[in-house]
């Protein structure tokens, strides 16, 4: 009995040891030392409050209010719309703009935009100072609707970009015909028809001036004289043609919603060479090269060629045969003698025709890589 009531004291003694040990275990705190005890709700009656453990860096923390000023670009409007605009013709329109932050307004770049041209008289702005972007706008020489967009970019943190857009509508308010004026040599007045200037709108104007490229085409115009209609007969100088064959014509008015008209012309020329240019390629010094070259009438009229020449004597003529509406040369290009590091050589071969402005061809030869 003895023996018994001492295992049983012993039994008790280590249960009691076991259960103090256990205990220890279960409150030690955790091995995180970032690891904090939460208690979150009960979700369901009679339970008690469950321990979750949240790492400390987790938790929220109130930040700081930025007191650094900011700028703001506002501007009155974003679109501007010139309406109906005349051909070809130049407009100028204006974006005003404030800064409406508490911060220094930096401006630091406008796009460029086809036809149209924007210009600032300065890039930085105080809080609520304004200012004005001025575009120049130039139409289109076609009628038509018309849209542009401009991006206007500045310091500005929320709009860093901002678009403008330009709009138009590109009508004659003043037509003309001919469009064009295709002239000939051969015909009387060289062809050139006559002009005719109406306005569209039904408002009166005059021809203040009429000018032409070496003023090888005029016309009588009264500048006192107001309709809505002209008729211009046009007078040709051939002499002053042969050296201005391509050209424009313009014409001056006083009209309200247009200022000028101008017309391109050009003229058959009376000759063609075939080719317009001799290009020589891998050419070698003193080596003649052979070419041919054809000399032609537009007009199948009969002509003479008195003489030809070389400015540097590199071009001569072989042979010259006369043809049905006009000339074929062989001609006999001899490369000079390069100079040091020389790669190309260059001559002007003239054609004097009788009774006529001389013709011209130009050679250009290039030298062999081993020369």
């Amino acid at each position: 009995m003895e023996r018994n009531y001492l295992t049983s004291i012993c039994l008790i003694v280590g249960c009691v040891l076991l259960l103090h040990f256990g205990c220890q275990t279960q409150a030690a705190p955790p091995e995180n030392p970032d690891t904090v005890l939460v208690e979150p709700k009960s979700t369901r009656p009679g339970e008690g409050p469950a321990v979750v453990p949240t790492s400390a860096s987790e938790k929220a923390e109130p930040q700081p209010e930025s007191n650094e000023p900011t700028p703001e670009i506002t501007f009155e409007k974003v679109v501007y719309d010139f309406g109906v605009v005349e051909l070809a013709q130049t407009k100028v329109g204006e974006f005003k703009f404030t800064n409406t932050g508490n911060g220094l307004l930096k401006i630091t770049k406008v796009d460029k935009c086809c036809g149209v041209t924007a210009k600032l008289s300065k890039k930085e702005y105080a809080p609520g100072e304004s200012g004005t972007l001025t575009v120049e706008f130039r139409s289109s020489p076609r009628p038509g609707t018309m849209t542009r967009n401009l991006h206007v970019h500045s310091n500005d943190k929320a709009k860093p970009k901002v678009k403008l857009t330009i709009k138009a509508n590109t009508v004659a308010i003043v037509d003309y015909e001919p469009k064009k004026i295709s002239l000939l040599f051969k015909d009387e007045n060289a062809g050139c028809p006559e002009i005719i200037i109406n306005s569209l709108d039904k408002k009166p104007f005059s021809i203040k001036a009429f000018k032409s490229t070496g003023d090888c085409i005029t016309a009588d115009v009264n500048s006192s004289t107001e309709a809505t209609e002209f008729v211009l007969r046009p007078k040709v100088d051939i002499k002053k043609l042969q050296k201005n064959p391509d050209g424009l014509v313009e014409i001056d008015l006083n009209h309200p919603n247009s200022s000028k008209v101008t017309i391109i012309y050009d003229t058959l020329p009376k000759f063609k060479i075939n080719p317009p240019m001799l290009i020589i390629f891998n050419a070698e010094p003193q080596k003649p090269i052979k070419r041919d070259v054809w000399i032609l009438n537009n007009y199948n009229e009969d002509f003479e060629i008195e003489s030809t020449s070389s400015k540097n004597d590199i071009i001569k003529v072989l042979n010259q045969e006369k043809i049905s509406n006009g000339y074929h040369l062989e001609v006999e290009i001899t490369p000079p003698v390069a100079k040091s590091k020389q790669k190309l050589f260059t001559d002007s071969f003239a054609i004097n025709i009788k009774g006529n402005e001389p013709l011209g061809i130009t050679c250009r030869g290039f030298y062999h890589r081993g020369t």
